[in-house]
């Protein structure tokens, strides 16, 4: 029998209230405590036990404090790429963000979908969908990535925005739900 961690890796429904996925958010609460808390000249683009905790991260890469993540492990982060403060990555699920990423204050990425059925949703059953966020892609503040999203390559998610579909390859979308940009005469934004 496969254990909940493995089901949840296969993107296949598991629950969420389990020991060993319980042992794995605390190691990350303990990486992202020590990210907060450190001086910042002390942990400089980002915090020792947060560095390993991560899936990947390449140069030039710095996260602002404080930051949040479920597990850390599924974090895929690109070259020159920066977190600004309060971003918050609900990585049940792989979260791939690419090079030169710029991710504004409070940005929240979430993968985890519950069940919608009353009852397992209170048993903790969920199931986790990846977020893709292309090179050179711009997330305003404030804005939500639901399940499952990509987001193509040096495309613009205005502050505040809700994206609860693809956003297109230098597309620009705004409002919630977001939506593409429709200048006026009536071309839309490549």
């Amino acid at each position: 029998m496969r254990s909940e961690r493995e089901k949840m890796a296969a993107g296949e429904w598991y629950c969420c209230l389990d020991e060993e996925l319980d042992a794995l958010r605390a190691k990350a609460r303990l990486a992202v405590h020590q990210h907060a808390t450190m001086a910042p000249d002390a942990r400089g683009a980002m915090a020792p036990l947060l560095r390993t905790l991560l899936g990947s991260v390449a140069d030039g890469t710095f996260i602002e404090a404080p930051f949040h993540c479920s597990y850390g492990f599924n974090i895929s982060l690109g070259k020159n790429t920066y977190l600004n403060t309060g971003c918050v990555i609900l990585d049940s699920a792989p979260v791939r963000i690419g090079d030169g990423c710029m991710l504004g204050p409070g940005v929240q990425i979430y993968c985890a979908d519950h069940h919608r059925d009353i009852q397992s949703r209170a048993q903790g059953i969920e199931i986790a969908k990846p977020v893709t966020i292309g090179n050179n892609a711009w997330i305003g503040g404030g804005a939500i990535l639901l399940p499952g999203i990509t987001i193509g390559e040096g495309a613009i998610v205005g502050a505040g925005s809700v994206v609860t579909k693809d956003v297109a390859p230098g597309q620009t979308v705004v409002g919630n739900p977001a939506r593409k940009i429709i200048p006026k005469g009536g071309h839309t934004r490549n």
